[in-house]
């Protein structure tokens, strides 16, 4: 350091105090990634002691700065860091690392940390999800937000690695993040030019700087990762300027210290081993027999840096009662927004559909159900990947969501105009996963309801980060329309086939495939009141029939996931047809033609296989009678998965091969999904 440092000893102590307790944790897990905290331990300490917004006594204060660890397999540097902060995260859970039952498992989640803001360890979801955070920090300020009165007023910050800016998921959040010119985003890129299999220049070395100032980032140099001044210039220039994101690129050692694995890929995922961890001590001048050695004076910078936050979260409280004087709506509403409740009456408005045989398309019936949702609730917040015009999904004078002062225009006409960061259709251009994952970011961050939109078939290209959400336990609408072959002319590299079952297949996701529009408006009631988990809407290209629920049963069983919608008598029946989504109609009418036969047959609607699994077992059993083994389930989809309700005995007419380029009347009559075909596999069960 130049004499002029405004960093002291104590400041080096805090670094390496940082470096050697993470690194400690992974020597005694044997487990785990040494060489990012080692090398990024400098630039953590400057965010965390001079730049971060936080109060570690309460995590979950609003007006707190993010903090993203992207490169989340450097995951004993986030602990450690949260630990010297003070957050609730004792000693002997760093000392636990990667173990059964402890807070510091071997990638960062955030429903399990105090302070961990997202679940990542993918690479580059945590940029993904930073993006979104953004979005919402800029929205929710223009909303919120009164002359003198700052309610929301932060950033958000992310150390990313090499392996992340490989991803395509960075370029395309990247990409938007540019567009949208969120310049509360700061990313500190951990340029160590190391990846877990040797040099990144094996198969990494495009111009990492021209690339971002061409997305309209602003790229800023540390050329040394272990100058603390030059981190301090970088980030102080980065937080002066909002206009646009910043990367500051640092150029750093991975494993530094360690004097013969230091800057090599050996050092990325493996301990150091007892050897090279003591000779990495006596490098740094640390004492090499000493394991989680905590100085008083290297915490010191790590609790001067919680007293600021203290203060500031105290001044903000004052802020929020003040504003609360002046605007009491406002700030009920916004009261409201940050807690995760819905208005009252939220569903109130919600549209009815009287028995219609020609009937809507399921997507046609969401987009008029988002349409009254959206006057609803103010916090529903989101768009689709470049397909409003097919998903139906924009929600009507809201106006868009860009960066202030210009948008173009839509083939809606405007939608509600350029809004600025007022504007709640967000359009995510042809950026499948950046969607997912802003979208996730979005939701974590707080205040905001997001939903996204795309084809079913889509679906595989955000699957990470769906994956990720349900892992998350976040609230997030995944819109997915062209939902089976009947879509139709398109073909089959567009029809979905095999997406319903890798869907239904992640934990924590409630997957809704409705049967018409009555059962759409159940869905998004379903989908925006759990706070638990993300939900995926399945919906039609094609028109269905609305069902005639004085002679059905009413759609609200959806709520129960699965119901008994028709059958020919009461009592226990000897064939049961279950279905879902447009595949219940031929099956309805395939149980009338067999009950006039004198058949007792009863059609069940299962909608939502997750919903009614959580059901107990005394309601499952009613409307599936272990008693009754002739059944059989017809969907558009493989038959995967489908076991569990028609047992040993029971069948499946599915679609176990890609579709077909033709009409969907003629696909779905080629495929086995006409009546007489229904009943044709009905008879030969029994």
């Amino acid at each position: 350091m130049r004499k002029s440092s405004s960093f002291s000893r104590n400041d080096l102590l805090g670094v390496n105090t940082l470096r050697f307790l993470a690194a400690d944790a992974v020597e005694k897990a044997n487990s785990g990634h040494p060489g990012l905290p080692l090398g990024a331990a400098p630039m953590a300490y400057v965010l965390f002691t001079r730049h971060l917004k936080h109060h570690p006594a309460d995590p979950d204060w609003f007006d707190r700065d993010r903090f993203v660890l992207s490169a989340g397999h450097g995951s004993a540097l986030l602990f450690a860091l949260l630990h010297l902060s003070g957050y609730d995260l004792p000693l002997r859970e760093i000392k636990a690392f990667r173990q059964w039952g402890s807070l510091t498992p071997g990638h960062p989640e955030n429903f399990l940390t105090p302070g961990v803001e997202a679940t990542t360890g993918p690479l580059g979801q945590g940029l993904g999800n930073a993006v979104g955070m953004a979005m919402a920090e800029a929205h929710l300020a223009a909303v919120f937000n009164r002359p003198g009165l700052k309610l929301v007023d932060h950033r958000v910050y992310v150390i990313a690695g090499d392996g992340c800016l490989m991803e395509g998921l960075a370029a395309e959040a990247s990409s938007l993040a540019g567009h949208l010119r969120l310049g509360k985003l700061i990313v500190l890129y951990d340029d160590n030019q190391i990846s877990l299999a040797g040099e990144t220049s094996l198969s990494f070395s495009e111009n990492v700087a021209a690339r971002y100032r061409s997305y309209g980032w602003r790229v800023l140099r540390v050329a040394d990762g272990n100058d603390l001044d030059g981190i301090d210039r970088a980030l102080k220039a980065a937080r002066a300027d909002d206009s646009r994101p910043t990367l500051i690129m640092v150029r750093t050692v991975i494993g530094f210290g360690a004097p013969r694995k230091q800057g090599t890929f050996s050092v990325h995922g493996s301990p150091l081993g007892e050897e090279e961890l003591a000779a990495a001590k006596r490098n740094l001048n640390w004492p090499e027999k000493a394991r989680f050695l905590i100085p008083r004076a290297g915490r010191a910078g790590f609790r001067a840096a919680a007293g600021k936050g203290e203060k500031r979260r105290a001044a903000w409280k004052k802020t929020l009662r003040e504003y609360r004087r002046r605007h009491p709506e406002a700030g009920a509403e916004f009261a409201r927004a940050i807690a995760g409740n819905l208005p009252p009456r939220w569903s109130a408005g919600m549209p009815s559909f009287p028995a219609d045989p020609k009937g809507i398309p399921t997507r046609k019936a969401s987009g008029l159900a988002l349409q009254a949702l959206g006057r609803a609730i103010p916090g529903l917040f989101g768009g689709s990947a470049d397909l409003n015009p097919s998903t139906l999904t924009a929600l009507k004078g809201e106006g868009d969501f860009q960066a202030d002062g210009g948008s173009g225009k839509n083939v809606q006409g405007a939608v509600g105009g350029d809004w600025g960061r007022r504007g709640r259709n967000v359009h995510f251009g042809v950026r499948e996963h950046a969607m997912g994952a802003a979208a996730l970011g979005v939701a974590l961050h707080g205040g905001l309801i997001p939903y996204t939109a795309t084809f079913l078939t889509f679906s595989d290209y955000m699957r990470p980060a769906i994956r990720l959400a349900a892992m998350s336990r976040e609230r997030v609408i995944f819109v997915f329309t062209h939902d089976s072959i009947g879509l139709g002319e398109d073909g089959p590299t567009h029809q979905p086939v095999e997406q319903l079952a890798a869907l239904r297949a992640i934990p924590n996701l409630d997957v809704i495939r409705p049967a018409d529009a009555a059962e759409t408006v159940e869905a998004w009631k379903a989908a925006l009141a759990r706070k638990s988990g993300p939900t995926a809407l399945a919906l039609s290209r094609q028109s269905l029939p609305v069902l005639d629920r004085k002679e059905c049963s009413p759609a609200s069983g959806l709520k129960r996931g699965g119901y008994t919608l028709w059958e020919s008598e009461a009592g226990l029946p000897e064939l049961i047809l279950i279905a879902t989504g447009s595949e219940v109609h031929p099956a309805l009418e395939a149980g009338k033609r067999l009950g006039n036969e004198g058949v007792r047959v009863r059609v069940v609607s299962l909608p939502c296989w997750e919903i009614f699994d959580r059901r107990d077992r005394k309601w499952r059993e009613s409307v599936l009678p272990p008693r009754v083994k002739a059944r059989l389930a017809v969907e558009a989809g493989v038959g995967l998965g489908w076991e569990r309700y028609v047992g040993t005995e029971g069948k499946v007419v599915a679609v176990d091969r890609y579709g077909a380029s033709a009409p969907a009347p003629v696909i779905f009559r080629r495929f086995g999904f006409s009546v007489d075909n229904i009943v044709r596999r009905a008879r030969a069960l029994l």
